[in-house]
């Protein structure tokens, strides 16, 4: 016989287009203090959601009340489409939560911890409680230290811990609070890692506040954020990363040439071209030249742009590609941009 959820529901499988987290107009106040104002938020199911923001952008504050632990001055939030005020206990057992310094019993041990963290959500045989304490344990790498004393464990194993006693009851919804802030990059690796694993082995959505932006460029399928309290973007990671300035692409070239007459020749066969909007140039130490083409007709510039340049027999293309913008670009354009 098998453990039974006491609010087990049916997972999703694949991606999919519903949302499990919705707001309108999320707003908190504390007195005069505008800690979110009017959030407008969209996560949807079986995703790995980033939630980014400086310090005081109102990220733990939304999700306080997307637990139902603070309560909204006005707007709506719903979780799995139930309101976040009316039908917060519904909401709460079927979410797993980390808080980003999480406390635990220093004289219990892993397992003894995940046990007792079990007991709220299951009824059923022992052997089958043990059996999710067990597949908990593996999940999250720390079989072999089961029975050691928490008092004794590092940053690192704490941390995946306190996943472990996130997931304990196989939720539809994980929600992280700066999960891997205070780990080394091994640890922040597997916690990226299993975060991976709770989403595409359980059909998992996790929604999680972080400032380490390769984290989050490496693993989240969207991201928000958030500063001052107001939502500066919310989109796909890849539509975020491919905007900048209301350009198609851009594109990064390298090349060298017989004479510095026939590379400057070659620029401005570049900058002539109708759809190039701007080029940057700099100098390498070999006197190789780096262009940095920004163009507004992509598909011009993908038949067009590296053809025009291979013709020249006095220059000669040593990369060319387009460019990959990184989440810090992104990240600062818009926090700096706001400011």
């Amino acid at each position: 016989m098998e453990v039974q959820n006491h609010s087990q529901s049916a997972k999703s499988s694949g991606v999919s287009d519903s949302a499990v987290i919705e707001t309108r107009g999320l707003t908190k106040t504390y007195g005069r203090v505008t800690a979110l104002d009017s959030l407008d938020l969209r996560v949807r199911e079986n995703s790995i959601f980033g939630f980014l923001g400086p310090n005081g952008a109102g990220k733990s504050t939304t999700m306080k009340l997307l637990l139902g632990l603070v309560r909204p001055t006005s707007g709506t939030g719903t979780v799995f489409g139930r309101d976040i005020v009316a039908e917060d206990f519904e909401i709460r057992r079927r979410v797993g939560y980390l808080a980003q310094d999480p406390r635990y019993y220093g004289h219990m041990t892993a397992r003894e911890t995940l046990r007792f963290a079990a007991r709220f959500f299951y009824e059923g045989p022992e052997a089958a409680i043990e059996r999710r304490v067990r597949d908990s344990l593996a999940l999250v790498g720390l079989s072999d230290r089961a029975d050691r004393r928490i008092r004794g464990f590092s940053g690192g194993e704490r941390q995946r811990l306190g996943l472990a006693q996130a997931q304990i009851n196989d939720p539809d919804l994980l929600i992280l609070d700066e999960p891997a802030a205070s780990l080394d990059p091994m640890g922040r690796r597997d916690v990226l890692e299993i975060m991976e694993r709770l989403r595409d082995e359980r059909g998992a959505t996790i929604f999680y506040s972080t400032h380490i932006l390769d984290d989050v460029q490496r693993v989240s399928d969207s991201v928000a954020i958030l500063r001052g309290g107001r939502l500066l973007a919310n989109a796909p990671i890849n539509e975020l990363l491919a905007a900048r300035d209301g350009e198609a692409a851009l594109y990064e070239i390298t090349v060298k040439g017989d004479s510095r007459e026939a590379l400057q020749s070659a620029k401005e066969a570049v900058r002539s071209l109708a759809w190039v909007s701007s080029l940057e140039e700099s100098r390498g130490p070999a006197g190789e030249r780096h262009w940095l083409v920004g163009t507004s007709d992509e598909s011009a510039a993908e038949r067009e742009l590296l053809p025009l340049l291979v013709g020249r027999p006095d220059v000669r293309v040593t990369s060319f590609g387009r460019k990959k913008h990184d989440l810090q670009e992104a990240f600062f354009g818009l926090i700096e941009g706001e400011g």
